[in-house]
């Protein structure tokens, strides 16, 4: 009887998520071989800020699956996973588990492009206010020890990073990187692209370089140019690296609400 009354709560929860739009992945124990702590239907949806109603089993097992599932929060295709216990998570049970991930009222991707410390911030914010983060950064070690939840991070060639991506009306991308050059290399990439927001930081002066070497360089229109915002965020009397995340994530938000809108 309890667990008729626990099945009901998850499917009471779901269609909440999905006549709200709240982001959220629905897992569900599609096979189980051997000892597992839950068998075949069990039931569990993951939330963008990694909390869960229902459960698929505890432990390592459901510790694994948040994970996997905050990783598609963003939009992602439907996936199956099959897990085995004691190889991959080395838990006594030792059978396996098969697992149906599919998001639900999905995360605008953002495209964070550099790693310092006004991107981690940034990432940090937006990954709790409604956004799927993903960092870029060439440089070797700089994620390292980072353990943001819900935060996927990538070390490589920028101009190769963007190639592989995907943008379309719900990508948000902020250009923070740490030299002008990466700067006007991934401004101007990006800035023929599909996208809901694009920004880029720097003061006045660096702006007008920049934004006069897309034209004269790189054959970008000063029409494009003119959606990017740029100095970004939302003027205040910023400082910290804190403080101008806190003011990016405020225009971004301020952009997505108004979309809603329309």
């Amino acid at each position: 009887m309890i667990f008729l009354l626990k099945m009901q709560e998850i499917y009471t929860d779901l269609k909440t998520v999905i006549e709200q739009g709240i982001p959220a992945v629905f897992c569900v124990v599609t096979a189980t071989t051997g000892s597992t702590p839950r068998k075949a239907g069990s039931k569990m949806l993951v939330f963008a800020d990694g909390t869960v109603k229902g459960t698929i089993g505890g432990g390592s097992i459901e510790f694994q699956v948040i994970q996997d599932a905050l990783g598609l929060m963003s939009c992602g295709e439907p996936r199956m996973k099959k897990f085995h216990l004691e190889n991959d998570l080395k838990m006594q049970c030792g059978g396996t588990m098969e697992v149906y991930f599919e998001s639900i009222g999905c995360l605008p991707k953002l495209y964070i492009f550099g790693g310092g410390h006004i991107g981690k911030a940034l990432a940090g914010y937006a990954a709790g206010l409604g956004f799927k983060p993903f960092v870029f950064d060439p440089r070797e070690g700089i994620f390292e020890n980072w353990n943001l939840p819900g935060i996927e991070t990538q070390v490589g060639d920028y101009m190769q990073t963007i190639d592989a991506l995907t943008f379309d009306k719900h990508t948000y991308v902020v250009v923070v990187t740490h030299q002008h050059e990466y700067d006007e290399k991934v401004l101007t990439a990006c800035a023929g692209r599909d996208y809901a927001y694009l920004g880029m930081i720097g003061s006045k002066r660096k702006v007008a370089e920049i934004r006069k070497k897309a034209i004269e360089n790189h054959n970008v229109s000063p029409e494009i140019l003119d959606k990017v915002d740029m100095p970004i965020g939302i003027p205040f009397a910023a400082e910290t690296p804190a403080e101008i995340a806190i003011s990016i994530i405020a225009k971004m938000i301020d952009v997505k609400n108004t979309l809603k809108k329309l």
